[in-house]
């Protein structure tokens, strides 16, 4: 059983800086790490760990087409200037390499552990040379019929350019020697179309017996020769490139922003190469000639041990073997959420949901509900990531069928979801949808949809403000929160913003919501002032924050000011936290803490004392520069006290209690795991939410 990484050296770190804060990337490499400790955890479901490791790899995969990428583009500028914590690029690209390599020994001893619990299981991964010499002539079919004909071997040597390798593809090295005596090496890639692992087991099986599968690198290893006839094929070796994906959107320069960011997509392929990853058996010779091909060095070269790209190991954890895999459940659906009494319940009081335990579908049915409802007459929306098969958007194409004036503010400049939100765009103008493209130089981040509805009293408004996106898929695994209302003050304000975002109004303030850019770091930053006023006269003084991410310098100084001040202080946060905790005379009072488990904690929810009357917020912002001056941002107030009460009982006191799932961050910016300093096992905060729903 591979060690928990609480119980390994310390990876490397960057110094803090005064004040401290921890490296933004550093931080990020941190909270993956626990990712990768879900993996490594035995009481998850075997195809659960299977499934954190996947995103493990995958997350690291966007670290380097976007972190490392972004710290590059400053070296190549010539940026000298060191960071806050007082490296210079070159210094913090050293850094993180290292620390990317230590915390990979582990994540191979972790993968060696799942695969040999998989095996104990009756999961197989078996290589070709493993399976018999029946199965494998009907493999060798299989590949003379559905591999081999979409294979083109590259050559390189000095008479042939070194082919483009696209990001993230899996791909063979080959050195290859002709009767002349010539000796060159091959570039095979193997198409994105086949399946990463072959299912070797179909139809009925005997009772015990094992399901088998075998990586499509496997079979084609074996067959290799069939590329080259007449010539001396060595052992191929598996490799694999990551490439800068970070697009820069300049919007002032494109007259046609749909057509521009579409432009923008191609060139992401061919962005400048930031990783090489190569089986660590592969010889010096090949990856010499990968290294001048590709312009790289060998900081950027990470040799691996085991299977290239582990993330292919995703299609396990999908595998139907109840046993093995979380429970599943039925969310719950709000009482009156169904037809016209919707719009009668929401007036009544406002409504909350928590996705996943409450349905996507009380969302989706709003909005289908206003689409068909003949006293609705508008219906505006804002659409940051989506899905295919979204009832969201099926509801918005049905409502301008159905003449109602729609509007959908649609964020092409969400990263990695832009080419599937320029598709959604293109069919709602299609439709007639007045299709807005955000504020230029900020993303609409904002989670909203309002309806105005003719009624007796004249037309009302109704809202429904969240933290996550409106994507019923992500909405299945991510924990978030949403509010109904028809609060005319909140209704009023979401007017308002829709009109600022829509047109060339700029409203002078607003009523309740707290937005960005232009307020929203100002009003956080006075309510940690009052907090810290009351401490200082000796009276109660506490902030709770729950946030995917802190690094607002001006945040995390008030929030040290607070500390200072005696305000008690937890923050619940899931991803980068710059701010450190436990620091005597400076942050002692601060208590910083993760849960990372079943779903992915993705609502934001802020809390202050504030006299004994709290003040309590939900919305998209974390309290990132990014999310507070580059963003449009919505953080609305809670003000009923039945939902009040139950944010403090019945949610965030889970979280601040919980030790199940829970790390807690130290001075040092490493993270232990809470359980193991109290000892023992208890229902983590997912299973409480989910034991509410029987």
């Amino acid at each position: 059983m591979s060690e928990p990484l609480e119980d390994l050296p310390p990876s490397p770190t960057v110094p803090f800086g005064d004040p401290p804060m921890v490296d933004r990337e550093s931080s990020w490499l941190r909270f993956n790490e626990r990712v990768l400790d879900e993996a490594a955890d035995p009481t998850n479901p075997l195809l659960e760990r299977v499934r954190f490791i996947s995103i493990f790899h995958r997350n690291l995969d966007e670290f380097f087409m976007i972190r490392v990428s972004g710290i590059r583009h400053q070296l190549e500028a010539g940026v000298e200037v060191p960071s806050h914590q007082g490296q210079t690029p070159r210094q913090r690209l050293e850094t993180l390499s290292n620390q990317v390599r230590a915390t990979l020994e582990h994540a191979d001893a972790v993968l060696n552990d799942l695969t040999g619990a998989l095996m104990a299981s009756g999961i197989v991964l078996v290589r070709y040379e493993d399976i018999s010499r029946r199965e494998q002539s009907r493999w060798e079919r299989y590949y003379d019929q559905q591999v081999h004909p979409t294979l083109t071997p590259l050559a390189i040597s000095k008479a042939f350019p070194f082919p483009f390798i696209s990001n993230l593809s899996l791909n063979m090295a080959v050195m290859v020697d002709a009767p002349d005596g010539e000796r060159r090496l091959a570039r095979i890639k193997i198409p994105d179309h086949l399946p990463r692992l072959l299912a070797l087991d179909e139809g009925p099986r005997r009772e015990g017996a094992p399901l088998r599968f075998m990586p499509i690198e496997s079979l084609v290893k074996a067959n290799l020769s069939s590329l080259f006839p007449g010539m001396e094929v060595e052992r191929p070796f598996t490799f694999r490139v990551t490439r800068d994906a970070d697009v820069e959107i300049r919007e002032d320069e494109a007259d046609d922003l749909l057509k521009y960011i579409e432009t923008e997509m191609r060139k992401r392929r061919f962005g400048d190469v930031v990783r090489l990853e190569i089986d660590a058996s592969a010889p010096d010779e090949i990856v010499s000639e990968l290294h001048e091909g590709l312009e790289i060095d060998e900081q950027a070269t990470y040799r691996v041990p085991g299977m290239v790209a582990p993330s292919g190991l995703s299609r396990l954890a999908d595998l139907e073997l109840p046993q093995h895999r979380f429970s599943a459940f039925i969310p719950a659906v709000p009482n009156g959420f169904k037809g016209e009494s919707l719009f009668r319940r929401i007036a009544k009081g406002d409504v909350m949901v928590h996705h996943p335990f409450d349905a996507f579908a009380s969302v989706a049915e709003f909005v289908r509900v206003a689409a068909r409802d003949p006293n609705v007459l508008a219906i505006k929306q804002t659409l940051y990531r989506t899905s295919g098969d979204s009832p969201v958007i099926a509801a918005l194409l049905e409502a301008v069928s159905l003449g109602k004036q729609v509007a959908a503010v649609v964020e092409l400049k969400a990263r990695f979801d832009e080419e599937n939100n320029i598709v959604w765009a293109r069919r709602l103008e299609e439709a007639g949808v007045h299709v807005i493209y955000g504020v230029p130089g900020l993303k609409t981040h904002a989670k909203l949809a309002m309806v105005v509805r003719r009624e007796e009293r004249g037309l009302r408004r109704y809202v429904h403000i969240g933290t996550g996106n409106y994507n019923p898929v992500t909405a299945r695994v991510y924990t978030d929160l949403g509010l109904f209302t028809c609060d005319e003050e909140i209704c009023a304000d979401v007017a308002d913003l829709f009109n600022q975002i829509t047109g060339f109004a700029r409203p002078a303030t607003f009523r309740k919501l707290l937005v960005a850019p232009r307020f929203m770091a100002d009003d956080w930053s006075a309510l940690i002032r009052h907090e810290t006023r009351q401490a200082k006269l000796g009276k109660p003084a506490r902030i709770v924050a729950k946030v995917n991410g802190l690094t607002e310098p001006k945040i995390i100084t008030a929030l040290y000011d607070a500390s200072k001040a005696g305000v008690k202080i937890d923050l619940l946060v899931r991803g980068i936290c710059s701010l450190v905790p436990g620091v005597p005379g400076l942050s002692e009072n601060i208590r910083v803490r993760s849960v990372i488990g079943r779903f992915l904690e993705h609502a934001r929810v802020l809390w202050f004392h504030h006299g004994g009357d709290p003040k309590v917020y939900i919305g998209s912002a974390d309290l990132m520069g990014r999310n507070l001056h580059r963003r449009v941002e919505v953080m609305v107030p809670i003000e009923s006290k039945r939902w009040r009460k139950w944010l403090w009982d019945s949610y965030l006191v889970r979280y601040l209690e919980d030790v199940g799932r829970s790390r807690e961050m130290q001075a040092d910016g490493s993270w232990t795991r809470v359980r193991d300093e109290v000892g023992g096992t208890q229902p983590d905060v997912h299973e409480q939410f989910l034991a509410d729903l029987e």
